[in-house]
């Protein structure tokens, strides 16, 4: 018997050479020429956001309406000072001037206005997450058919730069066959002490995970087969929901780890690998804004230089998404039906760390019964 290739343990690994980086449609997504009359709805912290976004965008922000007249006027006021400030929010959901609502209020309260407006033949883009329930959500992506206008969900995160060049390298095929999603993000999340999201016993896999179970749902679409995840309080956290989870996702061809470390006072970090039969792409740096990535192929290593950052681009991108899709007739990479396969790996997630068992996507359908 031959002596074994110690290099072919990875205990050595070859140099790639630089090439140059493939040019790819990872920016935020604009229309033509459409700039339809817009309404938010909800002028709540996240509402600032969006509105810088679409200030720098050159939107037609037309109304803000929130219950509280004076946060709506605020909100006015900083960003588009030609707008109305409105506290009827089922007034303006009726409007025939608007063609397009941003709702961002929570997802309790959410549900209805999203149904008033598909029902008034507004395209609507929604906060995330979506809904807490799939068969409520896909009732309202029926709704949004039977009135022929979309439905998009504001997963800012997939226009993030880092994590929209690597979707458009895979979505092109430069990795091939996909074999593994990798994430591990260590950070400081003690910033929510004494805030409404210290009251949120999944704060980690529900409201943060979402982002990067909808980013793992961009790559596989459905095919996600299981979720086995785990959670657990940092032994020094000063907050009371967990600080600390994981899941591990197994879909057909592959395996997807997602791990959240909510608890790392220093030295963040945010990485994402993720391999294929044909390369490998990755992305690292101290936070989700600033990253560099690259792309390993055997024709050598692509380093792109990414523009942009998640808290403005990605927002962008959602509303971007939404209004060029319009304009063309087509549906938007963010509609509310592919949203729904990362909600079914959450609650997937959240029943099975709760459980100690892998559980099947869309076997539990809603955030209450995944809670148990």
């Amino acid at each position: 018997m031959s002596e074994p290739d110690l290099d072919a343990y990875a205990l050595k690994t070859a140099v790639a050479v630089e090439i140059a980086a493939p040019d790819l449609a990872y920016r935020p997504p604009l229309p033509s020429s459409y700039r339809p009359r817009i309404a938010l709805v909800g002028a709540g912290g996240i509402s600032a956001a969006h509105l810088d976004a679409y200030r720098e965008m050159g939107l037609d922000v037309a109304v803000i309406a929130n219950r509280t007249l004076s946060k709506a006027e605020a909100r006015r006021d900083e960003y588009f000072p030609k707008a109305e400030a409105t506290s009827d929010i089922a007034g303006t959901l009726a409007r025939d001037d608007i063609a397009v609502v941003d709702i961002t209020p929570h997802p309790a309260e959410r549900y209805a206005m999203i149904e008033t407006a598909l029902r008034a033949g507004k395209h609507v883009l929604s906060q995330k997450p979506f809904v807490i329930d799939l068969d409520a959500g896909a009732r309202l992506c029926d709704l949004a058919d039977e009135n022929g206008v979309l439905l998009a969900v504001n997963q800012n995160g997939r226009w993030a730069p880092h994590l929209s060049w690597m979707r458009e390298a895979v979505r092109a095929g430069l990795v091939g066959d996909l074999h593994t999603v990798d994430v591990s993000i260590h950070w400081n999340h003690g910033w929510i002490k004494g805030t409404a999201f210290e009251e949120l016993q999944n704060l980690i896999l529900y409201d943060f995970a979402v982002h990067w179970f909808d980013f793992l749902a961009s790559l596989i679409g459905g095919r996600a087969t299981s979720v086995f995840a785990a959670r657990a309080h940092a032994a020094s956290q000063p907050v009371r929901p967990p600080l600390i989870a994981g899941a591990i996702v197994g879909f057909d061809g592959g395996q997807a780890s997602l791990l959240f470390d909510g608890a790392a006072k220093f030295g963040a970090e945010d990485r994402t690998v993720i391999s294929g039969s044909a390369g490998t792409l990755n992305s690292r740096g101290p936070d989700l804004g600033v990253q560099a990535v690259s792309l390993t192929t055997e024709a050598g290593i692509a380093r792109p230089a990414l523009e942009g950052t998640w808290f403005k681009q990605g927002f962008q991108g959602t509303m971007g998404a939404l209004l060029a899709a319009v304009e063309s007739g087509s549906r938007p990479i963010n509609e509310a039906r592919s949203n729904l396969d990362a909600l079914a790996m959450v609650f997937a997630a959240i029943a099975s760390a709760r459980l100690g068992v892998p559980v099947a996507p869309g076997a539990v359908r809603s955030l209450v019964a995944a809670e148990g």
